[in-house]
């Protein structure tokens, strides 16, 4: 077929008008096929490159006829870059390839949008690996996400891809669901506030960002991925939405996903109420919703609310998702006979069409320039500046959760002799989640090793400590239950100084891991037989430092209080052994916070600390006790911060106001310090269970020896809003205490806030965020 080609030929490739009438001129141009084509997306995955990076893909390989299927044209191409090892060069010739094939085969010359996984950095060969999302959340740092973010979004831009499959914006409410590492914690304003940096980051780069997964998906029965989800409409609204609003309105995402899962038996992929009357009715939502991979056809084969793959388009189409990713399954020919039997109207499709066809504009690909960046077969995926922020990312995330008698930093010119000791000492697929691309793809094909330089913690201490005498044992598996090295391991550590033990999860996919997506666990133990190699140090009476590098929180406290130290790293990425070694030397003064408490027994999962006074611990009532090991928010340094007094502007604040609160903490200690000041809010009274406190802001604090600051936090009203029983968002008369402190459980300042007037009823024009 001829291609229209030459900008400025036809009125839709004219940049000198708006975007809605080139829109409207090629709609009005295109055939119900080659409108129905923009709705649909091709994953070329057969032969070599075939390989499990999704859920049940096998069934769905669709990857023949591949002429038939562009003859019309296509939405999206698929992973391109992201299902095998190929290198930046190797993937550009094979995007300009399937770009120019698409372009071609179809009568208008429209291309495809280019979409990719980006949840630590561009999921591709060589691309860097970043800290997981989990420990961008215990940076509790939005400029540092920003910043990281518009390194991924132009890595992207530079090699011709348009859209990114992240952040996900699932609030955890159960530690034991597999892809706890993929989140932002357990805090719907914390989730909200990182995400939205997230998507400045990577829209300010060119590339559209997508919110997933919208919504309830984390909040699944027993925590099993794809379970359905029981939610109530308030726990949904208060939880679960809000991030997902404040990424929209704040953050500017073009795209949304939505879950797999259903809630209260109706299927997201099915829910016009979501993704139609919220979403788009009562948000202002003009972007694309795109299907979870394969969640279209799921509606007829998981979820059973349609007959065939035929019928999950109709009722996808209808609910509102815009374009079936990853490959077109229950749209394209299917959709064309609904449409012509008199089954879905026409227009029901222009509409989704419309927003396709904005966003291919928006992205310049109707305006004649490569499609393919000319330098992409040159762009460096791992260079010093993505490094350089990985490593910030890892130093800041690191949580140290106790350090009792003060044995921590060890001091890097140190001569004693160091047991290490642990599965994640050596092991460098350890220091990455599931979506990073050596744990994602690059297990399958071992004779590309990790694709980049990532150092090993044993590696990164023997450069840390060149005085000392490091002696490395492995003593067991991450899983497994080979206790053969055991009495090995505590043998090294009975001769040493001082053991560190370095234990947790290596990330996988649907099994092939102990944490990632489809790595759900029963209960909160450490994997494998890591809770008897622990036991086993801690027997020889060796002090002894326990590093929890992993993508959940593990029960904790058995150890607590039996250990010299402990410190938790969230799957730090490729400079996350540095960061860690820096931390045990004191050459990083630890700043992380907790985005998830840490429970203290293994079968009881504290859930999350948004808990209203029936959700804590109840002598008498039960003899489960839900208190964690340690609290949201939690984390020390080598140094310490005073909260000095904390005051508000106002007594009293009428209930469509807002009021100042002033908060002023003190570096007492000997070193520079970074504090995470933390502003939570308690309503003592309301018409439904409210949590006992709850986040309403937080600002990080640099402090130099003996400096004194004030944070000054401008919280709106509508921060102490609620959905109350009928369903409505309230803000109401009453009081208001709130707190400041170190964590969600250490609140040492307080102040009272009457807010004044009649009841206000919220609409979606809130004030989402507290500015500080």
């Amino acid at each position: 077929m001829t291609s229209v080609n030459a900008p400025g030929l036809a009125p839709w490739r004219d940049s000198a008008r708006t975007v809605g009438e080139r829109v409207e001129s090629l709609l009005a141009e295109m055939t119900l096929e080659e409108k129905v084509a923009q709705l649909g997306s091709v994953w070329l995955r057969n032969g070599p490159e075939h390989g499990n990076v999704a859920p049940m893909q096998d069934r769905f390989d669709t990857a023949e006829g591949l002429d038939e299927q562009l003859a019309h044209g296509l939405g999206h191409l698929t992973r391109v870059y992201g299902t095998a090892p190929l290198s930046a060069a190797e993937g550009a010739a094979r995007l300009r390839k399937l770009q120019e094939l698409v372009v071609t085969s179809n009568r208008l010359g429209i291309p495809a949008i280019a979409h990719e996984e980006c949840l630590t950095g561009f999921a591709t060969f060589g691309a860097t690996a970043y800290p997981t999302p989990l420990a961008w959340a215990a940076t509790f740092d939005p400029d540092l996400v920003e910043r990281m973010a518009a390194a991924i979004g132009a890595d992207l831009r530079a090699a011709g891809v348009h859209q990114g499959l992240s952040p996900v914006l699932d609030v955890v409410r159960d530690y034991r669901w597999g892809r706890v590492e993929e989140t932002l914690g357990e805090d719907p304003y914390l989730v909200g506030k990182i995400g939205a940096a997230y998507v400045r980051g990577l829209e300010g780069a060119g590339v559209i960002a997508t919110l997933k997964h919208f919504a309830g998906y984390g909040a699944s029965r027993a925590a099993r991925n794809h379970a359905p989800v029981s939610i109530g409409p308030r726990e949904l609204a208060d939880v679960i939405l809000p991030p997902f609003e404040v990424a929209l309105h704040e953050g500017g995402a073009r795209s949304v996903m939505n879950s797999y899962t259903d809630l209260d038996g109706v299927p997201v992929g099915a829910s016009a109420d979501l993704l139609r009357r919220l979403l788009r009715d009562e948000w202002g939502f003009d972007g694309t919703v795109v299907s979870d991979y394969w969640s279209v056809p799921f509606l007829a084969s998981t979820h059973r609310v349609a007959e065939d793959d035929a019928a999950a388009g109709e009722v996808a189409l209808r609910a509102g998702v815009d374009v079936e990713l990853p490959e077109t399954v229950s749209y394209g020919a299917h959709l064309v006979a609904k449409v012509r039997a008199g089954h879905v109207e026409e227009a029901l499709v222009d509409e989704s069409v419309r927003r396709v066809l904005r966003q291919k504009i928006e992205l310049g690909l109707l305006d004649g320039a490569p499609l393919v960046p000319d330098g992409a077969d040159d762009v460096d995926l791992d260079s010093p500046r993505n490094r350089g922020i990985a490593a910030e990312i890892a130093e800041r995330s690191i949580v140290l959760l106790g350090n009792p008698d003060g044995l921590l930093p060890i001091g890097p010119r140190t001569t004693a002799r160091l047991a290490v000791i642990g599965p994640c000492a050596d092991d460098s697929r350890t220091l990455m989640g599931c979506y990073a691309f050596p744990n994602h793809v690059l297990d399958r094909y071992p004779e590309h090793g990790m694709g980049l330089p990532i150092p090993s913690i044993k590696e990164s201490l023997t450069l840390e400590f060149p005085y000392a005498d490091v002696r490395h044992c492995l003593g067991a598996e991450v899983s497994g239950d080979d206790a053969s090295g055991i009495p090995g391991a505590a043998e090294v550590a009975a001769e040493a100084d001082l053991a560190l033990v370095f234990v947790g999860d290596r990330a996988g996919l649907f099994g092939g891991g102990t944490s990632g997506e489809g790595c759900d666990v029963a209960d909160l133990r450490l994997p494998g037989l890591q809770p008897d190699l622990v036991e086993a140090v801690l027997a020889t009476g060796t002090p002894t430092v326990l590093v929890v590098v992993s993508g959940r929180p593990y029960a904790l406290g058995a150890y607590k209080d039996r250990v010299a130290a402990l410190v938790q790293a969230f799957f730090p990425g490729v400079e996350g052994a540095a960061a860690v070694a820096g931390v045990l030397s004191g050459r990083v003064n630890p700043s992380g916070r907790l985005p998830v408490q840490i429970p203290g027994t293994p079968p009881i999962s504290p859930s999350t600390y948004l808990q209203p006074p029936l959700g804590r611990k109840a002598e008498g009532i039960t003899v489960l006790d839900p208190t964690p090991a340690y609290a949201f928010g939690h984390g020390l340094s080598y140094s310490a911060v005073e909260y000095v007094a904390m005051t508000t502007d106002v007594a009293e604040c009428p209930t469509d106001g807002s009021v100042e609160v002033r908060v002023k903490v003190r570096n007492t200690g000997a070193r520079p310090a970074e504090e995470v000041v933390q502003l939570y809010a308690s309503d003592p009274v309301a018409q439904v269970a409210r949590p006992v406190v709850q986040l309403v802001g937080f600002a990080r604090v640099a402090l130099e020896p003996g400096e004194e600051r004030a944070v000054v936090f401008g919280v709106p009203v509508d921060a102490f809003s609620y959905t109350g029983p009928d369903l409505r968002r309230i803000v109401e008369p009453g009081a208001i205490v709130l707190s400041a402190g170190p964590s969600a459980g250490d609140l040492p300042l307080r102040a009272a806030v009457r807010l004044t007037g009649g009841t206000v009823v919220l609409g979606s024009k809130r004030r989402l965020t507290t500015h500080a």
